[in-house]
This record gives structure tokens, C-alpha cells and sequence, in this order.
């Protein structure tokens, strides 16, 4: 019988300094003498935002500001790796892996300064430089501790499109190359740090998951090695009832549905990237949420099928960086696909649509958009649709930034007569005003949109009245 395997993934704040650096390594070499243990890491707290920022300004022509930010980076990381490996030559070894990185930052910041031009493909080489630099650190403090570990660029294992910025996996080649490179390491013992984040296309360019994609990595990395369970590391106990920081009664949720954190991910829990469950629920693999800092305590399991509990809701939460555009105006109901003019308009400038809501009449389409996709879309829209707002078919396209979504969540909800009932007349009493609502035909979530400053509000009123406070479900 094969060994247990584990792939565990370890966010920005696990890895954030040489102290977090040293008690991931303690989990990984714990589960590495448990059976076989796989490590996704992210960067370093704050790194990828510093190159991000960099490039921008490297394509704006600041020569200097590439170079003081991997100098920056250079200092930092030496000093993780001087507290965290005692040997010298150990150091070394290290260090070469690291500086072969730095050396190729250098590259691609002169290369977009010289351009003035930052490309995705350029973003994504830039961008992925903070994962590359902890892979080998984590290895080397894993290393410390007695076990076989070796960094894996993602690159070698993790095939994807093309699309640079937010790249799909295809699955059957990252099997076939996980595989080849992990399996016998994983059959010697070693254990893997793979690079979160990135991979790469099939004729071995440099892409990215998009912001957040390590946790998607580990799951794609878990499905691929059929492994036994993924755990994402994080600084958090688990999936809450709500945010913490808007509802203080908020309280850890032991066992949720794969349904049900899928739906509270897609609507801005920051505990899971939106995509993260999609390459392990095929394979019924369950995915673990626990706390980095406070490894003893149990987190949440994410399971095909969750946990029964009455009142049917099990979660809350919100979105609030987001922007509500509406295209309407009495003429559009006579105007042929103007619903579907509309969103394959929104398709192609790549915009996520969070929500939509639509009157009985067709007067108005009201859709849901992240606030940093609002501007290029209402924009396409309105070039869609120049002649039929010249000729007044269409009256309006607008975009209100000062708006949130409520998002209430529960597997059972389908099966609990009086969900909404009771939500709106909760929201009512509270004097909070309703914009627009929307349920799914799955009827495990309910969603309504309100004012910005009135979102605190709505979740503590809802939590409340659910009591999802009052005991652990």
C-alpha cells in the first residue's frame, strides 16, 4: 500500500519571515514523517505587490526603481536564509538557486525599461520572481531539520494555456509531467517545494494562476498525484460564519460542502481562491483550512458533502470592491439580444460577473462587476452599443462603485422553507435598503446587493438572526 500523500500549501503570511519560514518547515518535516508530503509556497509577504509595482514603474521609463526593489529583495531574503540555514556551504547552495532568480529579475526590469512596454507575458515572468525565491528557502529550512527536500519550479510540473495573467491548467499533461518529476521524488522520500502560482504553457513559457493562484496550485498539484488530502496553510483558523472584522461574533465552521465554500469563495471570503476546489472535487479529495500560527487547532474540512445543520444557513459574506452597471432604458424591450449583446460584450474584455439581476419588464440588465473591471467594461458597452444609445433604444449605461453584495450561503437552504423570508424581514427591520437580489436555481445561495456603508450592517443583522453565533456548526 502506497504511503499517505499530503500536499500542503503555505501562503504569503506562513512564509512572511525567518520565524514563519522555520514553523512551516516544522509542519512540512511533520507531515513528511507521517507518509509523502508535497509543499506549495507562496512569496513572501508583500513581495509580489513590490514587483508588481516595480514593473509598472519600469514600463514608465523609472529605470532605478527594478533594481532597488530586487536589492531590497536580495537583503531580505539572504537575511532568511542566515537565520534559517546554520551551514555555510548549505547557505551556498541556497543562495546560487536564489541568485540565478535575481539575475533574471535584473533581466526582464532592463528589458521593460528599455521597452517603456510591460507585456502580460513580461508581468507574469516579473511577477512569479517572489515564489521562485522562497521555494529554495523553505527547502533549505526543511533541510535543516534532517529530511530530503528539494525547490520545484511549478514550470516543470504545472501545464497551462496561454492566457498570461490567469491561466487555466490542462490537466493531463500536468499529470503526465507530475509524474515524471514528483513521483520518483516522492518515492525517494524528498519532499517537494514547489513554486505556487505559476506554471507554464506547453512549449514552456512562464504563466501565472492569477492573484491568490497558489492555493489553486496545490489543488491542481493534489488532483494530478491523486493525493489523499490538501491542506492550505493560512492565518486563519478556517472558514468563518463571517468576517470577523465586520461580525465579532463570528465563529470557525468544523466541516462545510465543497458547494457551499465554492459559493462563499466566488463571493470574496478571502480564505479560498474562487477556483481552488474546481481540480479536487472530481476525485472527492478533501481539502483542509487551518492555521499556520496555531497548528494545533483542527480548521475546517471541505468535503463533497459537508455537514447537515438546522436553519439550513451556514455562512455570510461579503464583497465590497465592486461596481453595479446597468444597461436599460424602456427601448431595450423591443431590441433583439440585447442580454446577450451584453455579456458577450463583458466576455471579452475578461470581466468577472459576480451577479445578475433583471426586471420582469427587460426595462434594465443590473449586473455585477469587480471594481478594477468596471471602467473597461463599461466602456465596451458603450461602444456596443453607440448607435442604439444614439438613437435612444438604449437610454442608459451607468456604473454605481458605491455598492456591496451580501452573499448568504448553506447547502441545506433548499430544504429550509423561509430562508429569504426571514433575511429580508431581518433587513428590514434594520432600515438596510435592498439595490437588487438574486438567487441561484441551486438555492444554496441568496445574494443582494446594498449600499457600501451599509454592509456591516446587513451581515451582523443576518448572522444574528440565523444565530450563527451562538454555537459551532
Amino acid at each position: 500500500m502506497s504511503a499517505r500523500l499530503q500536499v500542503m500549501k503555505f501562503g504569503g503570511t506562513s512564509v512572511g519571515d525567518p520565524a514563519c519560514i522555520a514553523r512551516t518547515a516544522q509542519i512540512i518535516a511533520g507531515g513528511a514523517r507521517e507518509g509523502a508530503c508535497v509543499a506549495v509556497v507562496s512569496a513572501m509577504s508583500g513581495v509580489t505587490n513590490r514587483l508588481i509595482e516595480a514593473a509598472k514603474g519600469a514600463a514608465a521609463g523609472e529605470n532605478g526603481q527594478g533594481a532597488a526593489v530586487l536589492a531590497a529583495l536580495r537583503t531580505q531574503h539572504e537575511e532568511a536564509l542566515s537565520s534559517l540555514v546554520r551551514d555555510e556551504n548549505a547557505r551556498q547552495s541556497v543562495r546560487e538557486e536564489m541568485e540565478e532568480v535575481f539575475a533574471e529579475g535584473s533581466r526582464l526590469f532592463e528589458g521593460t525599461a528599455l521597452l517603456r512596454e510591460l507585456t502580460p507575458r513580461s508581468l507574469d515572468a516579473i511577477s512569479s520572481l517572489g515564489e521562485r525565491l522562497s521555494a529554495p528557502l523553505v527547502a533549505g529550512a526543511v533541510r535543516e531539520l534532517g529530511l530530503q527536500s528539494e525547490a520545484v519550479d511549478a514550470t516543470e510540473v504545472i501545464i497551462t494555456d496561454s492566457f498570461h495573467g490567469g491561466a487555466e491548467p490542462l490537466m493531463d499533461r500536468t499529470r503526465e509531467e507530475c509524474e515524471v518529476r514528483l513521483r520518483p521524488m516522492l518515492d525517494k522520500r524528498i519532499v517537494p517545494v514547489v513554486t505556487g502560482f505559476l506554471g507554464a504553457t506547453t512549449d514552456g513559457k512562464l504563466t501565472t494562476l492569477g492573484r491568490g493562484g497558489s492555493d489553486y496550485s496545490a489543488t491542481i498539484l493534489g488532483a494530478a498525484l491523486n493525493a489523499d488530502e490538501v491542506i492550505i496553510w493560512t492565518d486563519v483558523d478556517g472558514v468563518l460564519t463571517a468576517d470577523p472584522r465586520l461580525v465579532p461574533e463570528a465563529r470557525t465552521i468544523p466541516v462545510i460542502s465543497y458547494r457551499e465554500a465554492a459559493e462563499l469563495a466566488f463571493f470574496g471570503a478571502k480564505v479560498l481562491h474562487p477556483k481552488t476546489l474546481k481540480p479536487v472535487m472530481q476525485a472527492a479529495i478533501p481539502v483542509w483550512i487551518r492555521n499556520s500560527f496555531a497548528p494545533e487547532r483542527p480548521g475546517t474540512k471541505i468535503t463533497p458533502e459537508g455537514r447537515s445543520i438546522g436553519g439550513g444557513v451556514k455562512a455570510l459574506t461579503a464583497i465590497q470592491d465592486v461596481a453595479l452597471i446597468s444597461v436599460g432604458g424602456p427601448g431595450i424591450v423591443g431590441l433583439p439580444d440585447v442580454v446577450g449583446r451584453t455579456f458577450s460584450t463583458t466576455a471579452e474584455v475578461r470581466a468577472n460577473v459576480l451577479l445578475i439581476s433583471q426586471s420582469s419588464s427587460q426595462n434594465d440588465i443590473c449586473f455585477i462587476v469587480s471594481a478594477a473591471d468596471a471602467q473597461r467594461t463599461v466602456e465596451a458597452l458603450r461602444k456596443e452599443f453607440a448607435q442604439d444609445l444614439a438613437h435612444e433604444k438604449v437610454e442608459h449605461i451607468t456604473v454605481d462603485a458605491n455598492i456591496a453584495i451580501v452573499a448568504v450561503v448553506g447547502e441545506n437552504m433548499r430544504g429550509t422553507p423561509g430562508v429569504a423570508g426571514k433575511t429580508f424581514n431581518a433587513l428590514g427591520r434594520e432600515n438596510v435598503n435592498l439595490i437588487a437580489i438574486a438567487q441561484g436555481s441551486s438555492e444554496s445561495n441568496i445574494s443582494f446587493v446594498v449600499e457600501e456603508k451599509a454592509a456591516k450592517s446587513a451581515l451582523i443583522t443576518v448572522h444574528r438572526e440565523f444565530g450563527l453565533g451562538v454555537a459551532a456548526n
